[in-house]
């Protein structure tokens, strides 16, 4: 299977390409290397069955001739869409972040697969999509969705869009809502934040917000793994819709500041702001079911708290993204 992957140097599609090459499939990885970097993929790049390619995915024609010039790794069978804006702050001060990076690498990526005849997507939406709805318990048929964020708003259209494309052309989609991931090669999030932010100013770790905000976190090595059980055992629906997440009630803000203090800048004095949004378009609290994805038997290796931990480890390991 020749399979192609958007936003293929960035934090999650790295854990996912090893996967996808141990299995037996060849994979092009593309990337406008804005927040990706190349050495997020030095072992790919020394297998035979992978390519990488550099490009604009929100510019139609390089990416036309970025697949044109890759013949050679067979007909495409199906896209792991992974590119969109990860810098949800910088998506509200500026609309057009998201329009571009979110919606338009969405867009522009179904036109290609019907030019092509590529039939089958699988796509990294978010539950920023369900917006702020308190304390009612997030199902994939909740509604009506209200996102309260950019990023969320056009992840939500990209899914949009993806259901009428299932209409006209393709013959399956898999939409994959995910929760706050960590591990690495990180690029962004609250721990890689805390870390970089500690190694410049290690006597004091200022925290947006109160530190009450409480979500639920999954290693990517189990984001990863339940991707591929939902691939593996989902009925052939059209369009299948999958909350993927841990299944505790997740780790305060606070929480995570005090464990990644402890282990790069034990000294460090934590100073809390107000409130309990870290920004703007941040939701505080949200209650996840992962009652469908449970169904198909699938069950992280992780709670919230050993996902942080860990990733903690492997991020002040991992020194600072270039």
């Amino acid at each position: 299977m020749s399979v192609l992957i958007t936003g293929g140097a960035g934090f999650i599609a790295p854990n996912l390409i090893s996967r996808l090459l141990k299995r037996g499939d060849t994979v092009l990885a593309v990337d406008n290397l804005c927040r990706g970097t190349l050495s997020n993929l030095t072992e790919p790049l020394e297998h035979p069955r992978f390519a990488f390619a550099k490009v604009d995915l929100t510019d139609l024609g390089a990416y036309r001739s970025c697949l044109d010039g890759h013949t050679g790794i067979g007909p495409i069978t199906e896209v792991w869409h992974l590119a969109a804006n990860s810098d949800i702050p910088a998506g509200i001060a500026d609309s057009s972040i998201d329009l571009r990076d979110t919606f338009m690498t969405t867009f522009n990526t179904l036109k290609v697969m019907a030019e092509r005849g590529v039939r089958r997507i699988l796509f990294a939406s978010s539950s920023a999509i369900y917006g702020d709805l308190g304390e009612r318990e997030l199902t994939e048929d909740i509604g009506p969705l209200f996102p309260i964020s950019n990023y969320g708003a056009m992840k939500l259209a990209s899914e949009a869009a993806i259901t009428a494309a299932v209409e006209s052309f393709l013959e399956s989609a898999l939409l994959f809502r995910f929760p706050n991931v960590v591990g690495v090669p990180a690029t962004h999030g609250v721990i890689l934040d805390f870390i970089l932010r500690l190694r410049d100013q290690p006597a004091f770790l200022e925290v947006l917000g109160d530190g009450t905000q409480q979500k639920a976190y999954l290693h990517v090595s189990d984001l990863v793994d339940a991707m591929l059980t939902i691939q593996a055992r989902a009925t052939r629906a059209k369009v299948s819709a999958f909350n993927i997440g841990s299944t505790d009630d997740g780790v305060t803000v606070r929480r995570i500041a005090e464990e990644t203090v402890a282990v790069v800048a034990p000294q460090a004095e934590l100073r809390f702001g107000t409130g309990n949004r870290g920004w703007v378009g941040d939701v505080p609290r949200f209650r996840y079911s992962t009652a469908k994805l449970q169904a198909l038997g699938w069950r992280p290796s992780l709670d919230s708290m050993g996902a942080v931990r860990r990733a903690i480890r492997e991020i002040a390991a991992q020194g600072r993204p270039r």
